[in-house]
């Protein structure tokens, strides 16, 4: 591997989790971001069967990295000229030890099984540190909604969920949206799932509209979410965002609502980006005219810079990392942010570093952040509000109840300022105080661990 050093880790902690890693990669070959989440996990667990061996007689390691069921399905649609299409369908369904498996559904070309088994396998510690009753999955499909009609969406959704739905339900898996899955698309697959089951199960898919069983701030809930167990981070290191330049990238949901409530709290938020290049923008961004952007007109950040004007400078490809700022938020995609980049960030003297999107930064960049005592909070923790409001969906579905924005949002900064604490607690309590990594890793498996050895051998 070799798994990073421990000063109090025995070689026999080393060694049985070097073994279980080296078994994982040849079970599990051609899937880099598992093995990549894999290895975080691991990493972080050395102190811990160091001072725990029968751990390691239990093979709970072994238990907890390998799916509990992974389904894979074909998914033929037809276009609107009615051209047949067949896309495969996903769902990863890794840890229910805790609750109903939990997690997003993702429709990008990009999904296959090894992203699906990295994000389910990272859903199960993150809906963990939640503190509510909620196991991990995840799943989707490699279909694109880009450029496509409401009507191809409609049927798409109709003929992945024709299969999935017999795989679903409120007390065993509840899924949720992800990129390329918004309330469109969650309405779509609601719509079919209740024609199939002939039953108003509002439980079973989180994200809703707010008019037929959704909750009030969800959109809201990983962008805010993140921006609050950020404002924790700095208040322990004596900061906080008044007057701050802070960088956000991606310009989907979660980072439109991370500039929102970062502004909110004094913070001037100056970068967005997507693929094709990022905006800086020294005014400020301005929320509502992102979001005609983004969410109306469906168009690019260049669009958004354009109708900017004079304080909007669009920069096509590049890094958004290498502007000077305080604060850095990647909320696009998994390994976005790479060593060169987090070097960059490091001596432009970037104070804190939080994940919006699942699994940003490389492993070399995170311990960049970390040797150079840079604030991280790494996404399955800094991220967790987005599942934890999902969580409260599924309270309010199950007594038919409807929240304020006010009741929900004031839950969510309770639940991230919880995951906070606990985190940084046990980073402590291993020696490691302010290492939010071994911190959030180690925390998520000690709770799934009990869980494991409670219901005996599953």
């Amino acid at each position: 591997m070799p798994l990073s050093p421990h000063r109090s880790a025995s070689g026999a902690a080393v060694s049985a989790l070097e073994e279980t890693y080296e078994r994982i990669l040849r079970r599990n070959p051609g899937e880099p971001e598992f093995h990549q989440a894999v290895r975080e996990v691991l990493d972080a667990l050395v102190p811990v069967l160091d001072a725990r061996p029968e751990l390691a007689d239990a093979k709970v390691v072994e238990r907890i990295t390998e799916p509990e069921r992974q389904i894979i399905f074909r998914v033929p649609w037809t276009d609107d000229s009615g051209e047949i299409h067949v896309n495969r369908g996903f769902r990863v369904e890794f840890n229910g030890v805790l609750g109903p498996y939990k997690g997003g559904l993702r429709f990008h070309p990009s999904v296959n099984l090894g992203i699906m088994k990295f994000l389910s396998f990272e859903q199960v510690f993150k809906n963990a540190l939640t503190g509510l009753s909620l196991g991990g999955g995840k799943g989707g499909s490699d279909f694109d909604p880009h450029g496509r009609s409401d009507a191809e969406v409609m049927r798409f959704c109709q003929s992945f969920m024709t299969e999935l739905h017999r795989h679903l339900g409120e007390h065993t898996d509840v899924p949720a949206g992800d990129i390329g899955v918004g309330t469109r698309e969650i309405g779509y697959l609601f719509g079919q799932y209740r024609r199939l089951t002939n039953r108003w199960e509002a439980g079973v898919l989180t994200g809703k509209g707010p008019g037929w069983g959704g909750s009030a701030g969800r959109p809201e809930a990983t962008g805010y979410g993140n921006v609050l167990f950020t404002a924790e981070m700095l208040r322990l290191i004596g900061e906080d965002y008044e007057g701050r330049q802070v960088l956000v990238s991606g310009s989907g949901n979660v980072a439109i609502h991370t500039v929102e409530k970062a502004q909110s709290l004094g913070a001037n938020v100056i970068t967005v980006s997507d693929s094709g290049g990022y905006v800086v923008d020294e005014k400020g961004i301005d929320v509502a005219l992102l979001r005609q952007v983004k969410e109306v007109e469906r168009g690019r950040v260049s669009d958004y810079a354009e109708a900017r004007g004079s304080s909007a400078r669009y920069v096509p490809g590049g890094s958004v990392w290498d502007v000077p700022a305080d604060i850095a938020f990647p909320s696009a995609t998994q390994n976005e942010l790479d060593a060169d980049a987090a070097a960059t960030l490091v001596r432009n003297g970037v104070k804190a570093v939080s994940e919006g999107a699942n699994m940003p930064a490389t492993p070399e960049a995170v311990r960049l952040f970390r040797e150079a005592g840079v604030a991280f909070g790494p996404g399955k923790a800094a991220n967790a509000g987005g599942v934890a409001t999902s969580g409260l969906e599924m309270r309010q579905n199950a007594g038919r109840e409807s929240w304020t924005f006010e009741q929900v949002e004031n839950e969510l900064a309770r639940i991230m300022r919880s995951v906070h604490e606990e985190v940084y607690a046990t980073a402590e309590r291993y020696g490691a105080p302010g290492d939010y990594v071994l911190g959030a890793n180690i925390a998520g498996f000690e709770r799934v661990t009990e869980a494991v050895l409670a219901q005996g051998l599953i």
